[in-house]
């Protein structure tokens, strides 16, 4: 098994024998060897949902064994499993299991339950993915960012664009590239930006970033947005970087590029050699 594989177990690992504790996500990261803000992206990409959907899951079904199994009080299991009171665990525990907690504990009750993730070698890949390598000077953009959630950013970028090609903000930054940069923990900076011209003025209410110089592993997408671009994400973070030995990541950034041609696509991850 190669280090790719060992760092996903191992932060699997580290999760599943910290459920009843406070979890940091730079620590499960650690485990993996990648930074939070990579890590989080790779394991929405691989599993299809968070990591904290994924921690909220598990202690929602480790909880209900426990209330089947045991006496121990709804109040003891709430606490043990990150609820900081009866009402949050009741709420989080009906939603997901379809029954309250005391509902549980009754003869011939329907649970839900999530196993924990293990890897698997599979004989997968195989398809063709088109890239680039490419060494980039630094560069300055400008445009208009919001920090977000890695939990909650899938839907909220979305909506963050169309208020942004709304706005005034929209008739100046057209929005040539989405940037997501300045990852802390679980939040990160998305930028809606164009290059900036220093000759020229920064409106109200945009702000400039500095891109630094670095090599580029460059993905075109070809086809019609988002599922082309969607495609080529999965490929790059399920098959490419898995299998790739020269270069690793580099930098807590990535970038998707837009072009005029609604057809056409590139995501720019920056990476360095091993």
């Amino acid at each position: 098994m190669n280090s790719w594989n060992d760092g996903i177990r191992n932060a699997i690992y580290f999760i599943e024998d910290h459920l009843t504790e406070d979890i940091d996500i730079n620590e499960i990261a650690s485990k993996a060897f990648v930074s939070s803000f990579y890590f989080q992206k790779i394991f929405n990409v691989l599993c299809g949902f968070t990591v904290g959907e994924y921690i909220k899951n598990r202690r929602l079904t480790l909880a209900a064994q426990e209330l089947c199994s045991t006496d121990i009080k709804v109040l003891d299991v709430a606490l043990k499993y990150g609820y900081g009171s009866p009402d949050s665990f009741a709420k989080a525990f009906t939603k997901f299991h379809g029954v309250t907690p005391s509902q549980a504990r009754e003869k011939n009750r329907s649970l839900n339950s999530v196993a924990p993730l293990k890897i698997k070698l599979t004989l997968e890949g195989g398809t063709m993915l088109e890239y680039k390598i490419v060494e980039k000077e630094q560069f300055t953009v400008m445009g208009v960012s919001r920090k977000f959630n890695s939990e909650t950013s899938y839907q909220k970028i979305p909506e963050f664009w169309q208020e942004h090609m709304k706005s005034e903000n929209g008739k100046i930054v057209c929005g040539m590239y989405g940037i997501c940069m300045d990852s802390e923990g679980q939040s990160f900076d998305y930028l809606i930006a164009d290059n900036y011209r220093p000759e020229s003025e920064v409106p109200e209410g945009l702000e400039t970033r500095v891109i630094p110089a670095g090599t580029w592993a460059v993905f075109p997408c070809h086809g019609a947005l988002p599922k082309a671009l969607q495609d080529v994400n999965t490929k790059i973070w399920s098959e490419w970087l898995p299998s790739c030995k020269a270069y690793k990541l580099a930098g807590n950034y990535n970038i998707e590029m837009y072009t005029k041609d609604m057809n056409y696509s590139e995501i720019w991850i920056p990476i360095e050699k091993n």
